[in-house]
């Protein structure tokens, strides 16, 4: 079974914080949306409004349309995966996947089928009767996984269920989860910093700023078209350019264009000197230039003192970018170009007067 998630308008305040400040979200049957934000957002306590876990001051949280915020969490069939896992140290890996049935009073005999059954599909079968102290990192949380799906809920949620293990096996991970979610089916709310893991992930991506969401759609969505700078500068690394009548202009610090560019790193490309330079195109000195294993990353300083990042193929020819040269970069697809209008046209105006 998996269920429609709708919250609508929702205020939380605790204590002097106004933590949610009426957040709405609409989450369709099987999808996995992730909440991303910085620390203090919002994500975790919007989490915790789902599970019922935290009371709201206002609003609505509907499962296929019936409003859920009166029901305590255990009536909610929710099953949710937490950062620290919460495994039962006196209890065995098969106890612990089963506990929800257990605590439902479901037959012993069911209990340890269902239990066998999440362990397969989280790829640990015949380690029922092993102890949670002889897991691994990951393994916990594959443990963790199956008996939050153990009760059939209709929705799962996972809060920050990678933030304890290392980049390997966090990215190891990331794609098992992604698996398993697919393979059930099940409506799935995820809350994470890291950016890679909710891209990697995700149906649908929202992301929180200060207790509210400031936008939500696909991973490439929002990473190719961001609503303003700020989920540009949060979402990934992005070069963010001054932009007068469709071109770059290096302008100083305080001063803005008609609009900024959002460029990517791995969207532009050292123009050999020379060459015809294209329309979307910036000069700098360079910085620094470091090779990452799948790419070099070059790094140059503009005449306005703006930071410019480019990412190269571990192939390319760098012998000429050595610290201090001066070298043009420029993005050969305009179709890569993201345009952000400038919010103040007036601002703007003067701006270029000065």
């Amino acid at each position: 079974m998996t269920i429609a998630l709708s919250v609508s308008d929702i205020h939380v305040t605790l204590g002097h914080n106004h933590v949610l400040k009426g957040v709405a979200l609409d989450v369709r049957p099987g999808e996995f949306v992730t909440l991303l934000g910085a620390s203090g957002s919002g994500k975790s306590t919007l989490l915790n409004v789902i599970a019922g876990l935290q009371a709201v001051d206002s609003g609505e949280v509907l499962f296929d349309g019936v409003n859920v915020e009166k029901r305590p969490p255990q009536k909610r069939n929710v099953g949710v995966v937490f950062q620290s896992y919460a495994l039962f140290p006196h209890l065995t890996i098969g106890e612990n996947v089963a506990f929800p049935l257990r605590a439902a009073r479901k037959p012993s005999k069911q209990q340890r089928a269902v239990a066998d059954e999440m362990l397969a599909l989280v790829q640990l079968p015949g380690m029922a009767d092993r102890s949670p102290a002889s897991l691994s990192g990951g393994q916990r949380q594959r443990v963790a996984l199956a008996r939050a799906l153990a009760a059939n809920p209709g929705i799962l949620l996972l809060d920050e269920p990678m933030a304890a293990l290392d980049k390997q096996l966090r990215e190891q991970m990331q794609v098992e989860i992604t698996r398993i979610q697919r393979k059930v089916g099940i409506t799935t709310v995820s809350v994470t910093h890291d950016q890679t893991e909710a891209l990697t992930m995700s149906d649908r991506v929202a992301i929180m700023r200060d207790g509210f969401i400031v936008q939500v759609d696909t991973p490439e969505a929002l990473y190719r078209r961001p609503a303003d700078e700020y989920i540009a500068g949060f979402l990934g690394e992005a070069n963010l350019l001054p932009t007068v009548a469709g071109s770059i202009v290096d302008m100083q610090p305080g001063m803005r264009g008609d609009g900024v560019a959002v460029i990517r790193p791995e969207d532009l490309e050292v123009i050999a000197a020379g060459a015809t330079t294209p329309a979307w195109s910036i000069e700098g000195t360079v910085r620094l230039l470091s090779f990452q294993g799948s790419r070099f990353r070059l790094e140059l300083m503009t005449d306005a003192g703006r930071r410019v990042v480019c990412s190269l193929p571990p192939a390319a020819d760098v012998s000429a970018l050595v610290v201090g040269a001066s070298t043009r970069v420029a993005c050969s697809n305009p179709g890569r170009v993201h345009i952000i209008a400038c919010a103040d046209q007036t601002v703007a105006e003067e701006a270029l007067a000065a």
